[in-house]
């Protein structure tokens, strides 16, 4: 994807022009001093299965219906965010700054240290946790990842199941680390966090 005018996608104060901006209420301050050297990738899809709504961006909105859904009273209330968020057909948006703090990762910990909000970027694929993903995903993700690593001091990349064991299962055994190592451009260095 090429930024605004056909140039090549940019950063502005933690906001990639290669992704549609959708602004998130749902963020805070990082520490200070943090450095956001973590990948945290998880699945969505709202409801569990459906695809290609506008149900995701709603809830990252704070404007979801609740009583839309069935599934959405268990969710009632809900204040979350991610970064990002990659469509099925490789479409990315973005709700939070990457220099602002996303509420994605809930009660976690990487390699001992605890918050990983604090320190993480979250990226969510649409898609049903344990489900697979299409080769547009990967292909975005791995343009996603190159942005992000050119402006931060990145590490690894993990998923939500290996920061918050027990309690989460995304993006799941349908997410191909493999095929992610492999794709043309990954990121040299990056290492995957499972």
């Amino acid at each position: 994807m090429t930024g605004a005018g056909g140039s090549s996608p940019r950063w502005q104060r933690g906001w990639w022009t290669g992704a549609q901006r959708i602004r998130s209420p749902n963020h805070g301050p990082r520490p200070v001093g943090a450095a956001i050297d973590l990948v945290v990738l998880h699945s969505i899809s709202l409801p569990p299965g459906a695809f290609g709504g506008d149900e995701i961006v709603r809830l990252f909105t704070n404007q979801l219906d609740w009583s839309a859904h069935p599934y959405f009273e268990t969710i009632r209330g809900l204040q979350v965010s991610a970064h990002f968020l990659v469509r099925r057909g490789g479409h990315t948006l973005q709700f939070v700054s990457t220099d602002r703090r996303a509420w994605h990762a809930g009660t976690s910990a990487w390699q001992g240290r605890p918050n990983c909000n604090d320190y993480s970027i979250g990226i969510e694929l649409e898609g049903l946790e344990g489900g697979t993903f299409e080769p547009a995903q990967y292909g975005a993700l791995v343009a996603l990842l190159r942005a992000l690593a050119r402006r931060h001091p990145l590490q690894a990349v993990t998923g939500h199941e290996h920061v918050a064991p027990g309690r989460k299962q995304d993006p799941g055994p349908g997410f191909d680390w493999q095929a992610l190592l492999a794709w043309p451009g990954y990121p040299v260095g990056l290492l995957p966090g499972h």
